[in-house]
């Protein structure tokens, strides 16, 4: 968990009450959903309860009474406040479009507060726009230098940007700040790793991805794991409705490197973590099961930008599956089929991570997972698949997000669990 630290931030100069502070006072926690350099919210450390609808009424009161009266500093004052409480109110909602116009209006009232881009860098770090997000945190370095948390996500920001040396330098201060820090000895770990197998590996691009692979593969080969990305974008991003805007980087090792730096088990042909990662190094030409993991794992790119990450893995993989077996349904497939009819597995236990799962138990887990998400396609159509990832990108939970995408046939989610077993019986 990486809490807030507001305990060395500066005193705010512009007359920012510590309540201000108070309501800023979030927890932003490390999540491998797949990413685990991408944060999300929690509710761990609670802020003070806002009421949304009572924030919003309150911020136009202040805002007419401000208008009115322009030189009057209390008004100015609170309306900053009331607009900063509304941010953290949509921040910890996931609702960073909305959480990050609030920041910015509170940074017109006060346009030297540290804490007011601080947050708004948080805002475009998950919104992708690193742009905005390193110009703010660059912004506020200075008035909270000895802020663990602004060199946390300055570093986190370079990181994804290909500054991954002067990420790590950032993390390494950060740490000497707060050694304790679990996750920053975490994120710096896995920089250091990529670095040392990474520094010597070719690079190239294409119009959405930045490509590292390593010495050992061919140009042509690399260009044409491109190609097939490219296919990918367009054909998944066409069914889901949605591309990212941000560039994807796509990292292609050889079979030990791999394994060294994402430690996935040996079953794994593909990880998404924020880079596409492929343990393809020893390899000249794309294959039907080639095209298969790439179509895979750039369909984890689309649903984890749709869901910002809120998304149980189940569901995730089995999108995943549904356009990676479009190229190419392997003979595993069929046995994971034929395991499943010793059970079905609990859906609850595969909203976790299927790392830790034997080749047997993970052929199971994503049979399963393909299966559901192939009956709800079936049965309700994409659209409901879209409308559960774009609830739980608003921060709903699964079960509420099936709920409403489902709700005019009055069905939730344990609903549907009993109404795939049923499907599965015929």
């Amino acid at each position: 968990m990486i809490p807030i630290d507001i305990s060395r931030h500066r005193r705010p100069d512009a007359g920012i009450t510590r309540l201000l502070y108070v309501l800023l006072c979030i927890t932003i926690l490390l999540t491998a959903v797949p990413a685990p350099l991408h944060a999300a919210q929690s509710g761990d450390t609670p802020a003070p309860h806002i009421n949304p609808v009572e924030n919003e009424k309150r911020i136009e009161k202040l805002r007419t009474s401000y208008q009115l009266f322009p030189l009057n500093m209390a008004f100015k004052h609170d309306l900053a406040e009331a607009y900063a409480a509304g941010g953290n109110v949509f921040l910890r909602q996931r609702q960073y479009e909305q959480a990050d116009e609030n920041y910015l209006k509170a940074i017109e009232l006060y346009p030297d507060e540290a804490a007011f881009a601080f947050f708004r860098g948080i805002c475009n770090y998950y919104l992708k726009k690193y742009d905005v997000a390193r110009y703010e945190l660059e912004r506020a370095l200075p008035k909270m230098a000895g802020s663990t948390d602004v060199l946390y996500f300055l570093g986190l920001v370079l990181y994804e940007t290909d500054n991954r040396v002067q990420s790590i330098e950032l993390w390494e201060q950060a740490l000497k700040l707060s050694p304790e820090r679990r996750e920053i000895v975490e994120v710096l770990k896995k920089a250091r790793k990529e670095t040392a197998v990474e520094t010597g590996m070719d690079r190239g691009n294409s119009s959405r991805f930045n490509l590292t692979y390593d010495p050992g593969v061919s140009t042509t080969f690399a260009l044409v794991v491109m190609d097939v990305l490219e296919s990918a974008a367009n054909q998944v991003g066409a069914e889901l409705g949605h591309f990212p805007e941000a560039r994807v980087p796509v990292a292609i090792y050889k079979r030990d490197d791999y394994k060294n730096v994402t430690e996935s088990p040996d079953w794994s042909g593909g990880v998404y973590d924020g880079t596409i990662r492929l343990p393809f190094g020893a390899l000249n030409e794309i294959t039907l099961p080639l095209r298969g993991i790439l179509f895979h794992e750039y369909t984890h790119v689309v649903v984890f930008d749709l869901t910002r990450g809120n998304c149980p893995v189940w569901l995730n993989e089995g999108i995943a599956e549904m356009f990676g077996r479009k190229q190419f349904s392997s003979p595993a497939a069929e046995h994971g089929h034929a395991a499943m009819k010793g059970g079905p597995i609990d859906f609850r236990k595969l909203e976790g991570s299927f790392t830790g799962l034997s080749t047997a138990e993970a052929l199971r887990a994503y049979q399963q997972s393909y299966s559901m998400v192939n009956y709800l396609i079936t049965a309700y159509g994409w659209h409901r698949v879209n409308a559960i990832l774009t609830a739980l990108g608003k921060g709903a939970n699964i079960t509420t997000a099936i709920a409403s995408a489902l709700q005019d046939y009055s069905l939730g989610y344990d609903g549907l669990i009993k109404e795939w077993q049923e499907s599965q019986k015929q």
